[in-house]
Parts: C-alpha cells; structure tokens; sequence
C-alpha cells in the first residue's frame, strides 16, 4: 500500500526511545508515522518508517504548517523531558515544555479539526504507592516535577475532552524496556539512568561499576522491585490504544506494565548470565523518594485494549537490548576512537 492510502499518524517525539518504536509498530499494522522530533534528544538515524519532520511542540507556527501538510488522523504524544532529577533541579523547564508545550498541540489539533490523541504518561504520577500492585484508581500524588508535569497534561486532557470533545487515552507506563527485537532500534539516552543499559554499558567496559542505590529494603534480597515491560509491547499498546479511540472508545488512563516485579538485584544477574560477562557493581545509600516496590495492575489494558505483553521473559528483554548495544557500541564508540569490549 503506498504511503498516500495509509492512515497518516503524528508522533511527537517519534525520534525518541519509544517513539520510534512506537513508529515501526505503526508501519507494520497500516499506518504511516509522521515523526515530529526537536532532535533535542531523540535521535535522526531512529526515524526509518515514515517521514521526520524537526520541530518544538511549543512552535505553532511550525505545528500548523507540519499539520496541515499531512493531514494526520489522529496524534500519539510522547514528546517531554524524561529526567527525574534534572526536573527537581529545573522545574521550570519541565513545566514550560512538557506542559506548556502540550498545550500548544493540543490547541493545534483542535485548530485542525483532529479529535484523538495517545498521550505518553508514566506512573510517576501516582507518587508513593499506598498498595502495590497499582492500580488506576490509585490516588495521583507525584513527589516530583516531572510526575507532577505528566499529571497536569492527564487533567488538561480531561478538560478538553469536556469543553472540545478531545478524546484521548494516557497510557501510564512503569520500566520500559528492552530493544526492538530485530535489532533496528534501541536505548540510547543522554545521560543514561535507566538500569538495564546501564548494567550493559558495565558488561561492555563503557563504565566502571553499576551504582546500586540500597539493599536494605523490605523485599527479599534487600533491593527495589521494579515492574519492567518490553518496548515493543509498549509500543503495540499505542497501536491498540489509537483504534479504541477509532471505535469510539472514551477518554481514560491505563496503565502498562506486566503485572509482576524483578529486583535490581535479580536483573543484574540475569544481564550477567545473558552477556556471560561480570558486571561489577558499587553500593550506595537509598535515594530518597525510591519506593521498595513499583508494580502494575495492568486488567484495565486487557479488558479496554485487547492487550497482553509478548515478552514477559526478563532474559528475553535483556537479549534483545544486549543485542543492539553490542552492535551501536561497535559503531558508535569506535567513531569516538575509544576501545571498547564486544
């Protein structure tokens, strides 16, 4: 089917780690992703499914112009600023971006007549859980500027909905992680904070030791139990989510993730027994707000979506991932003329 008979898509942030996931799982199910990116951080060379288009969601000028050209049926929104502690060291800039400039879109979609949008939200926004697993329903109470800033664009976009007939579905993610599973895409930030390339980045001698921040929480070896879903589940999740909203679903939040937690302690182990290398680690105090436990009740995906995960298996995640910083590794680090182990 050529590009001018599928259903056109803008995905903000489609430069990104789930952004361009969430790309390729578009193209693969019938629609042409239009990928609108300030390349900030997202990445030039992870937009393979459908045009790019640079641009600040804060521009209207450069909105407009982008929507007017190719006419999208609907938007999935991930672009924001991801960093939880840079948004308590800069809140202003979290503010300013991620709700600000959401407010500039959701004033361009109105201005174009488009009525459904995918919003990325995270389960920073429940804040400390007062029972685990969480559910929906859970008390939003963020203890931060970037969960606060993803809370007030769920509000926003239940204000539209009543005022505009904006219908939307904000997907609260837990861990993302994982690479795509044949290997086009992956987890590259700048800095990297998340767990699992980070005890990669270790595995491949790009970084002394992993940091483990505390072991003596109330769990069974002593550190944080995370809930962690695979990035291509994820990004189905979106493809799903845009036809409940097609079939005239209402506007919702739901939460993403496997049901099910694994210790840092317990994936560092598997990502050991997945590389067959050591993985030295150093440990440190707890961080504060780092709650023992984060897991998801995900019923509400299954009953609205239709959707279960495929990869549920923690080693299966890390192979994928450890198969795609094996190769950017090889490539990436070698331009910068720095040795490094594959």
């Amino acid at each position: 089917m050529s590009d001018s008979l599928r259903k056109r898509i803008l995905v903000t942030g489609g430069a990104g780690y789930i952004g361009s996931h969430a790309c390729k799982a578009l193209a693969q199910n019938g629609y042409t992703p239009v990928a609108y990116d300030s390349l900030v951080n997202g990445h030039r060379e992870a937009v393979r499914w459908g045009p790019l288009e640079v641009g600040d969601i804060a521009d209207r000028t450069r909105l407009d112009a982008v929507i007017a050209h190719y006419r999208p049926e609907a938007v999935i929104h991930f672009a924001a600023y991801a960093y939880v502690g840079e948004s308590v060291q800069e809140p202003a800039k979290y503010y300013r971006n991620n709700v600000a400039g959401t407010l500039a879109l959701l004033e361009a979609l109105l201005h174009h007549g488009i009525g459904r949008i995918v919003f990325s939200s995270t389960c920073a926004t429940y804040g400390i859980p007062e029972r685990t697993p969480i559910d929906e329903d859970h008390p939003q109470q963020p203890i931060n500027p970037y969960g606060a800033s993803k809370a007030m664009i769920e509000r926003m976009l239940q204000d539209f909905d009543t005022a505009y007939g904006l219908r939307s579905v904000s997907l609260r993610y837990f861990n993302a992680a994982g690479a795509d599973p044949d290997g086009d895409i992956g987890e590259d930030h700048d800095p990297e904070t998340h767990l699992i390339p980070l005890a990669l980045q270790a595995a491949l001698g790009q970084r002394e030791a992993l940091q483990i921040f505390g072991t003596d929480y109330p769990t069974a070896d002593g550190s944080c139990i995370r809930d962690y879903i695979h990035v291509a589940d994820l990004a189905q999740a979106h493809v799903m989510a845009l036809s409940y909203l097609a079939d005239g679903g209402a506007t919702t939040a739901i939460n993403l993730g496997s049901g099910h937690g694994h210790s840092v302690l317990e994936v560092i182990e598997t990502a050991r027994k997945v590389t067959g290398r050591d993985i030295p680690i150093q440990l440190r105090a707890r961080r504060p707000g780092d709650p023992p436990i984060l897991t998801a009740a995900a019923d509400k995906a299954h009953r609205l979506l239709d959707w279960q995960p495929r990869y549920t298996d923690l080693a299966e995640t890390l192979r994928h991932a450890w198969h795609w910083h094996r190769q950017h590794a090889a490539v990436g680090w070698a331009k910068r003329g720095v040795p490094t182990k594959t």
